[in-house]
């Protein structure tokens, strides 16, 4: 039976300074083995494919340690990535940018269309990866000040829960000149009139910690982020201008506030977010995430193989060599303006894949393929991969079942023969119809445990055991009917 590790154990490394979680230490330099490693864990073969993006990222890294005027001058080693789909292309960039905690976006090159004709600018994916460091950016930066936030909104609800600390009573001069009566009230001990308030805090502080006030509710002020809503008639779209409105008017017009009724765990959220918002320096965030975007941002375009071929004979080309060439300067280095400023594109790395069934690389213009000078061919999956893509990767397809099953106390194994027979109709019904590669895996394994879903909130049985045979008897004839397969598998 494949076991699903607990979430809530992180993944370690051993180092040589102790074992530390890989998931949470972003500011390792990782060695090119190292990197492939890793990518293991995730992505079945492919090897080729692993080592050139090894080699890509710990350039990025290389260059950083360059010193003087040269480092300007390296250049990234561009990659194109050829083979049929579901054979891990996507996989290996969307992993490769997360162990480099470095802005990545995928964008597919058939969205994009010669500038003056329906379709999105080229220079969209730049703006795009621009808005998402600065997410990235904004969050880290608040996860920092987390701490400090919360305590302040803790002061918060304990100003809304307890009246103001009462004040000494001091002598009215003007009273005492005048010889007029004093309407203040007095204290005999101001002294326990104060301590008493310290104490009430300090307990109504203690029962906020240990949650026995969550469901209290209370009022607070928030802000009212309604801003007027603007029409914008371009040709170009609203996200192609790069202005931030918004920001514009908040700017503009005086920040306003509303009264709201919240429970005190909501109203925590939102004074915590308040006060992060309040901590957060956003220039720095905005500078960081430019500087982030142009020297370690990774943009992976999908079917760059939909705008290769041979040019059309008559009428305009607008889908093939139109896109490259509005492509070729955001690839080449250019400046992109967006909202938060200029963005240089000359050491983004882009990769880029395509199945090429219909054309291939060479089908590029001249000088995108001189843009993209790694070329690494992905092998397709044969029914070993694929018994190795169920069970051996971290986010395994068989874990994520076993793990969905558990949340309602239902037990799920498999034998060995079931996941080796699920391997060898997934890779059948892939040379039989079109190869879609890992993805068949996933129509199989759905196919396979329809009934089982379907009925397992009323399962008497806590434990169910997949074999063989049972994987035999549920595909067996769709397997054998080629028409019904295309149309179920």
């Amino acid at each position: 039976m494949s076991e699903v590790k607990s979430p809530t154990v992180p993944e370690v490394r051993k180092t040589e300074q102790g074992e530390k979680p890989l998931e949470k230490d972003w500011k390792r330099e990782l060695t090119p083995k190292e990197i492939v490693k890793e990518l293991d864990r995730y992505i079945i073969g492919q090897d080729k494919a692993k080592k050139s993006v090894a080699i890509a990222l710990r350039n990025r890294w290389r260059r950083q340690q360059v010193k003087g005027d040269l480092k300007e001058e390296i250049m990234p080693n561009n990659i194109i990535m050829i083979g049929p789909t579901g054979v891990g292309k996507t996989e290996i960039a969307r992993r490769l940018a997360n162990l480099a905690n470095a802005p990545f976006i995928k964008v597919e090159a058939s969205k994009y269309t010669e500038v003056g004709y329906v379709g999105r600018d080229v220079e969209s994916m730049v703006r795009d990866l621009t808005d998402l460091a600065v997410s990235m950016v904004k969050r880290e930066k608040a996860e920092q000040v987390r701490s400090k936030a919360e305590r302040q909104a803790e002061e918060k609800i304990l100003d809304y829960l307890l009246p103001p600390k009462p004040r000494r009573k001091r002598t009215d001069l003007h009273t005492q000149e005048y010889n007029l009566p004093s309407f203040s009230f007095h204290e005999s001990n101001p002294e326990s009139l104060e301590e008493k308030w310290e104490k009430t805090r300090e307990k109504l502080r203690a029962q906020l910690r240990q949650g026995k006030l969550n469901k209290r509710t209370i009022e607070i002020s928030v802000p009212n982020d309604r801003f007027p809503i603007i029409e914008v008639f371009s040709p170009q779209g609203i996200e192609e201008l790069g202005v931030n409105f918004q920001e514009m008017f908040s700017g503009m017009l005086p920040k306003k506030t509303k009264r709201r009724k919240v429970t005190i765990k909501e109203a925590q959220r939102i004074l915590t977010q308040e006060e992060i918002g309040k901590l957060v320096d956003m220039e720095a965030v905005i500078s960081e995430s430019i500087e982030r975007v142009e020297n370690s941002g990774i943009i992976f375009i999908d079917e760059i193989d939909k705008i290769a071929g041979e040019k059309p004979k008559e009428g305009p080309d607008v889908s093939r060599e139109g896109v490259q060439r509005d492509l070729l300067p955001i690839v080449e280095g250019t400046n992109v303006m967006t909202k938060y400023g200029m963005v240089k594109t000359d050491h983004i790395l882009f990769i880029a894949a395509g199945a090429f069934h219909t054309s291939k690389p060479s089908d590029l213009i001249p000088e995108m393929q001189g843009r993209f000078p790694i070329r690494v061919e992905l092998d397709s999956l044969t029914t070993e991969d694929f018994v190795r893509i169920l069970t051996e990767p971290k986010n395994a397809l068989i874990k994520q079942y076993i793990a969905l099953m558990h949340t309602e106390g239902v037990e799920l194994s498999f034998t060995d023969d079931a996941i080796r027979e699920i391997a060898r109709i997934a890779n059948l019904v892939n040379e039989r119809a079109e190869n879609i590669g890992a993805r068949r895996l996933h129509t199989v394994m759905t196919t396979l445990l329809e009934d089982v879903m379907f009925r397992l909130p009323d399962l008497k049985t806590k434990k169910v055991k997949v074999t063989k045979q049972m994987v035999e008897k549920t595909l067996k004839d769709i397997v054998e009917d080629e028409d019904l397969s295309r149309y179920i598998l």
